[in-house]
């Protein structure tokens, strides 16, 4: 057996009922799953023992009554994965939370306690919120303009990782002989004055063993890939084919490096749904059978989601899909550019645009080997770092952890036991040094040279 000097990255993506139409419909899930914390803590506990990266819960700000069914009815991820980290030891807990509706100081402190809660395995998943009413949800007229929300998202990130600096990693003495808790030399206020937020520090919590919680992103628009270049260290990347999902990689890399940053840092993952049977052509057959029970009339109603919920119900279904100008330029702008380019380069009608993101053509399906060949393939080919697996029935779950994983330790690309506890270990992250403990650092030579003068 051959060993890859890189290991496959394996998060799992916990959605309850699902944000597919009738997922909620198979007999494994809960009816109450999107808000049942043992469901959660046992997919946590099953990718945990299959050694996943991470655990990643998805989240926005606003619903309607045609929302998918785990958008409907469920937990806040920051509560969800505290309770979750007592129940795990190892796996990394991601949550999404937006900058848009949102203030740095409760973010900083949300996930600094996570970070310690979990003993150093938290990960923020920065999103701008892509749907307009939202605005409504927090006493605003009107959404943020797209360019603006990615400028605030960069200063409110700015914001958040200063503040996880405010101590450094030897600031409570903690000596009760001496009465001595703090070291004041060692706790730093941020005096941030931006363009958007005014915040004076420090945060009230220390630093956890890996230092920061990791930042993903998931952006696909040029603000986000820009955004992701110089703050992510993880990417959880909305691509559908090889092509895709390799340029994306590839321009993602040179922007990190651009960046100064090591890309090497930043780790790839996009979302994927394999469909696993004994063999492909079973598994084709499932594939077919998911496509031939949707329901046209919500597959338009997804369809609108990233055009912020746009009526697509207006138009013709059988004539080309409708020139839109710049709708959705506003909403998911990435996701809602993609459906216009793929509608107009493979000529779709609205109908079969609508059923085509509602269930998109996937690469992984077939037997175990099939599957686990073609994650073979985007790994060694350089299109990915990893994938996240979208986590439904207990059981297909279990069919990916139990089948396609052996093989692919076998083939030595992904590994056996956990070597670290921490969420950047697991990821091959280092740990950021206090910005303040550096600064003091390059400073002590220079101080500590007069002092040598007097002892000669």
């Amino acid at each position: 057996m051959s060993t890859s000097p890189r290991q496959l990255k394996f998060g799992a993506i916990l959605t309850g009922v699902g944000t597919a139409q009738n997922e909620w419909l198979h007999p494994e899930i809960p009816g109450d799953a999107s808000i049942d914390i043992d469901w959660y803590r046992q997919q946590a506990q099953q990718a945990e023992a299959a050694k996943f990266d991470l655990i990643f819960i998805v989240d926005s700000p606003y619903i309607t009554p045609d929302s998918a069914p785990h958008y409907l009815n469920r937990l806040e991820p920051l509560t969800l994965l505290s309770a979750v980290a007592g129940a795990t030891s190892k796996i990394g807990l991601v949550a999404t939370l937006t900058t848009s509706y949102t203030e740095p100081f409760n973010v900083a402190r949300q996930f600094a306690s996570l970070d310690l809660i979990s003993g150093g395995r938290a990960g923020w998943n920065v999103v701008t919120t892509g749907l307009e009413g939202a605005a409504g949800n927090f006493g605003r007229e009107q959404h943020i303009d797209h360019t603006e929300r990615y400028r605030r998202a960069g200063e409110h990130l700015q914001v958040v990782q200063g503040l996880w600096d405010s101590y450094e990693d030897d600031a409570f003495v903690r000596d009760k002989q001496s009465g001595v808790f703090l070291d004041p030399q060692r706790q730093h206020r941020l005096d941030h004055q931006g363009e958007f937020f005014s915040v004076t520090g420090p945060l009230n919590i220390a630093r956890s063993p890996q230092g920061q919680p990791v930042i993903f992103q998931a952006g696909i628009s040029e603000s986000g890939r820009n955004l992701a270049a110089n703050f992510a260290e993880g990417i959880f990347a909305g691509v559908d084919n090889f092509e895709d999902a390799r340029a994306y990689y590839q321009d993602i890399k040179k922007r990190t490096a651009a960046a100064g940053r090591n890309p090497d840092h930043v780790t790839i993952l996009p979302g994927i749904a394999p469909i696993i049977a004994d063999t492909d052509e079973q598994a084709q057959a499932i594939d077919r059978e998911r496509h031939g029970e949707l329901d046209l009339y919500k597959a338009l109603v997804q369809l609108g989601r990233p055009f912020n919920y746009h009526d697509f119900s207006q138009y013709p279904l059988d004539e080309a899909f409708p020139e839109l100008g710049e709708l959705g330029s506003n909403g998911y702008r990435g996701h809602a550019e993609h459906i216009k380019q793929v509608a107009r380069e493979q000529g779709l009608t609205l109908r079969q645009a609508a059923l085509r993101f509602a269930a998109p053509f996937s690469n992984f399906v077939g037997s175990p080997k099939t599957v686990a060949d073609e994650i073979e393939r985007w790994f060694v080919e350089g299109a990915v770092d990893g994938f996240n697996i979208r986590v439904g029935a207990p059981g297909e779950f279990a069919r990916f952890t139990n089948e396609v994983l052996p093989l692919l330790r076998e083939r030595g690309l992904f590994r056996s036991e956990y070597s670290h506890s921490t969420l950047r270990g697991h990821l091959g992250l280092p740990v950021p040094v206090n910005r303040h403990s550096a600064a003091r650092a390059v400073q002590a030579p220079a101080a500590s040279q007069p002092l040598h003068a007097v002892g000669a």
